[in-house]
């Protein structure tokens, strides 16, 4: 279970348990996130949906993207 990831988990929560997604993370768009210092602050209370909303993502491109780098995505579903 390992290869999970949350995406209703705070964004700093997600990273400390995979750091390796941090450079998918910015090219997909999360920016902020490339400054240590937003990851200790806002890291702390977004989540990666909440994430998405805020940068215009397509949450399927995100779950997409998460899949094809071998994860398992939990809370990936549009309507939730």
């Amino acid at each position: 279970m390992e290869n999970q990831v949350d995406l209703n988990r705070p964004v700093k929560q997600v990273l400390d348990s995979h750091p390796e997604l941090l450079d998918i993370l910015v090219d997909l768009g999360f920016k902020p996130l490339a400054n240590p210092a937003m990851r200790q602050s806002v890291g702390k209370v977004v989540t990666l949906k909440q994430g998405c909303k805020l940068i215009n993502l397509p949450l399927e491109q995100l779950v997409n993207e998460l899949q094809w780098n071998g994860y398992t995505v939990i809370g990936g579903d549009v309507n939730e």
